[in-house]
């Protein structure tokens, strides 16, 4: 496949468009053929031709199935232009092979076997057919704000992607976009009361702003009048005490904003390791048994942040932010067979190698008191077995 790359070359930088390039550069970027750096790399080219000539040969070089992946996108991304090349489709997957299979044509089915195979672990948070159909999740976007300076291009398309996705799992989604401090916790209360939220398994809370260390800013923010939502609100709206219908089912936050202004990178060297502290628990002789029932105060829930406390989380105009970026790319590739925790642990993965200059980001979870695993399962409410 490589070799038919290199025969076509001169006529693909000749004649592809530059939507087409970019389409097939993010889609390589998914797939894990390009890097971020690769990616940036071929979209900093000048001249579309550049971009071309960069693409294909970049591609190429990492050999038989890295092309194979290209021209198999090139084909649903310019039927036409591929015809006229003379590439071949890369020949499908063979139905009878015990070791890969149709994914295409499996995948409501694949979802239906995974949900059954798993729903009898005591590990495992129960999902039904039912609680998926009533799956609810709150949106809120700040993009235009009172000083204009604070507006964030780039915030649309993560609006955008992430209604698409949460689609995709089956949450209703709850959107509200540039609201201040005050609204943001008067959409949470009102949240709380969604007839939903009784038969529901989960629920997932998306809040994308500018911030800073604990909370979340509204659009009238400034540095005189500050205009702000405590992150810790969220655990409180959507605890037992507020949301007793909420009890027992996990509780999916995801928070993109800025935590402070510094860089997250540092330069290093050779230290000796801090104690930690360690605090035991208390005597069991401390206890004392009552009548009523208690409940945790805070429990079920697990939160992805953009970035470590006091640093920058960085959003590209064009794509959105990274954090959205790789929830949306990790989720789309694994959500079908893989629990929250894992696929939250794959998108910090991703911010291993994010380099922009001196910058670094690292998303980081926080306060996860799941106690199971959570699984998506997503397609399971499209299929039609009871």
């Amino acid at each position: 496949m490589a070799e038919e790359l290199f025969k076509v070359r001169s006529k693909f930088v000749d004649k592809v468009s530059k939507p087409v390039l970019i389409q097939l550069v993010d889609m390589l970027l998914q797939d894990r053929v390009l890097n971020d750096g690769e990616r940036e790399s071929i979209c900093e080219e000048k001249s579309r031709a550049d971009m071309a000539r960069s693409l294909i040969d970049t591609v190429r070089k990492k050999g038989s199935k890295a092309s194979k992946m290209m021209i198999t996108h090139f084909e649903q991304k310019d039927p036409i232009l591929f015809s006229e090349l003379g590439l071949s489709c890369p020949e499908p997957v063979q139905i009878n092979s015990h070791s890969q299979r149709d994914e295409p044509a499996t995948t409501v089915l694949t979802a239906e076997d995974f949900w059954k195979k798993t729903q009898n672990d005591p590990n495992v948070y129960p999902v039904t057919k039912a609680s998926y159909k009533s799956r609810v999740a709150l949106m809120i976007t700040n993009i235009k704000f009172s000083n204009e300076k604070m507006n964030r291009a780039g915030a649309e398309k993560d609006e955008e992607n992430m209604d698409r996705l949460l689609s995709k799992l089956g949450y209703e989604v709850v959107k509200h976009k540039s609201l201040t401090g005050k609204a943001i916790n008067e959409a949470f209360i009102e949240f709380t009361k969604h007839p939903k939220l009784k038969e529901t398994d989960s629920v997932i809370v998306v809040l994308m702003s500018h911030g800073k260390l604990g909370a979340v800013l509204g659009v009238e923010h400034d540095d005189e009048n500050p205009d702000e939502f405590p992150v810790n609100s969220i655990y409180e709206h959507l605890g037992p005490e507020k949301c007793p219908a909420l009890l027992d089912k996990p509780k999916i936050i995801i928070i993109q904003a800025c935590r402070g202004d510094q860089t997250g990178s540092v330069c290093i060297s050779d230290s000796g390791n801090q104690a930690e502290e360690f605090l035991h628990p208390a005597a069991a002789g401390d206890l004392l048994e009552d009548n009523l029932r208690f409940v945790h105060k805070e429990k079920d829930f697990t939160s992805l942040l953009s970035c470590t406390p006091d640093t920058k989380a960085f959003r590209c105009p064009a794509r959105g932010s990274f954090l959205i970026q790789y929830i949306v790319e990790i989720f789309n590739m694994d959500a079908d067979t893989l629990y929250i925790k894992e696929l939250f642990r794959k998108v910090m993965l991703r911010f291993e190698s994010f380099a922009f200059k001196h910058n670094r980001q690292m998303a980081t979870i926080e306060r996860c008191t799941l106690l199971k695993h959570f699984y998506f399962y997503p397609g399971l409410g499209d299929t039609n077995h009871s």
